[in-house]
């Protein structure tokens, strides 16, 4: 008869284990937005990829992605309606990874608001909002969005910006994430800066997450600016135990 109770324990154990578990959700951009959007009446193609030479073997949900040995990416597309407003359209998402190989992971919508010409100011800001359809294996939500503020300052050859992001799971605002990302660069000449950039997840607003289970990552980032095509490609260390431990980042960006 001592089973019955240790059964009923374990069940009382798995709604807890479940919100306290590490935060190891894949995505698909990996970048500090700076509030530069597209000329206006011209279309930009960005395409994002990241791969995880060494990560979790777990997904962060039952039939998620695996990170480790993953490739995510995605093409953005995005056209400058007004001087403060660009459109834009992610499609395809894709990842190739060991337990799903070749995936189609959804669309997103995104809808940016920035001061006109922020690389030109010496403080800009902005917003950004996306709105995401998802297939099962990508989020274990169908529907999410994304509310990206964007503040930032350029002193001298230097850039200071921070997004502090809040993630939206339509499952109530107590629910919403803490996903800031800041970065730090120097320009060394006029086409090339060399940044570090942090990536974070807190967990929940309402209660973050013990320090051992957020996500932490750091990036050494370059940035190489030429008439044709502006390229960003970084190395990420993960700080904590629920970070991937290393993940390559390239960013291809291009006004078509």
């Amino acid at each position: 008869m001592r089973i019955i109770p240790r059964l009923v324990g374990a069940a009382m154990l798995v709604p807890v284990l479940a919100q306290v578990s590490p935060v190891r959700a894949q995505t698909d951009e990996i970048q500090v937005y700076d509030a530069t959007i597209a000329p206006t009446g011209a279309f930009n193609l960005t395409l994002h990829n990241n791969f995880t030479p060494s990560g979790s073997e777990a997904p962060a949900f039952p039939g998620g992605i695996v990170p480790d040995k993953s490739l995510n990416g995605v093409a953005e597309w995005a056209y400058g309606v007004t001087p403060w407003f660009e459109a834009g359209l992610y499609l395809p998402l894709y990842s190739f990874t060991r337990n799903h190989g070749i995936a189609y992971d959804g669309f997103k919508l995104r809808a940016l608001f920035v001061t006109p010409e922020a690389d030109k100011r010496d403080f800009f800001y902005g917003v950004n909002f996306e709105f995401s359809f998802n297939t099962a294996h990508w989020e274990e939500r169908t529907y999410t969005s994304e509310i990206r503020p964007i503040v930032g300052a350029h002193v001298g050859r230097f850039d200071f910006i921070f997004n502090p992001i809040v993630d939206n799971s339509w499952n109530g605002v107590a629910n919403l994430e803490f996903v800031p990302e800041t970065r730090v660069a120097m320009a060394i000449t006029e086409r090339y800066k060399i940044a570090l950039e942090e990536y974070d997840d807190f967990g929940r607003v309402s209660h973050f997450l013990p320090a051992s289970q957020q996500t932490h990552q750091l990036f050494g980032v370059i940035d190489v600016n030429t008439k044709w095509l502006a390229v960003e490609a970084g190395v990420g260390r993960g700080l904590t135990n629920a970070t991937d431990r290393w993940v390559l980042k390239l960013i291809l960006s291009k006004d078509l």
